[in-house]
């Protein structure tokens, strides 16, 4: 991978993490405001969840080993709360309550995971960088286009 491709990938995996954030932390407010969470704004989680996952799954191609276990992790969570989200609008009182719940508590845990495989790609990255790949392996020499 070259220094622009893990430039490309980090930048990827630092949006993913910051919409994650974005959408724990707006379906977080909305069941801590007065009165709780209403529909629509249950609506709106589902959407974006749906939307984040979608991003998530885009990046899992781009990674390796544990950046993607945890990115796979993190879309099967974030699936799992928007279909919680949606199966809560047509439920009313406590169980509406639970589903707010459980749509943060997902939300929370997919961003966990969306940590999880930053930190792990940067680690990946780190141990693969062109100087230190060539100084772990001096006499390796590249064959792409042999004539």
């Amino acid at each position: 991978m070259s220094t622009g491709t893990d430039t490309k990938v980090k930048d990827a995996l630092d949006h993913v993490r910051a919409a994650a954030q974005e959408l724990h932390g707006a379906i977080s407010d909305a069941a801590a405001k007065q009165g709780g969470a209403t529909k629509a704004d249950l609506e709106v989680f589902a959407q974006k969840a749906k939307s984040v996952a979608q991003s998530l799954k885009s990046s899992i191609n781009t990674q390796q080993g544990a950046a993607k276990k945890a990115l796979t992790e993190a879309a099967s969570e974030l699936e799992t709360s928007q279909k919680q989200a949606a199966e809560g609008l047509k439920a009313s009182g406590q169980a509406f309550q639970n589903s707010i719940r459980q749509a943060v508590g997902g939300a929370r845990a997919s961003v966990q995971k969306v940590s999880e495989a930053l930190a792990a790609a940067r680690s990946a990255a780190a141990g693969q960088h062109p100087a230190a790949t060539a100084a772990k392996n001096p006499t390796t020499t590249s064959a792409k286009n042999p004539k």
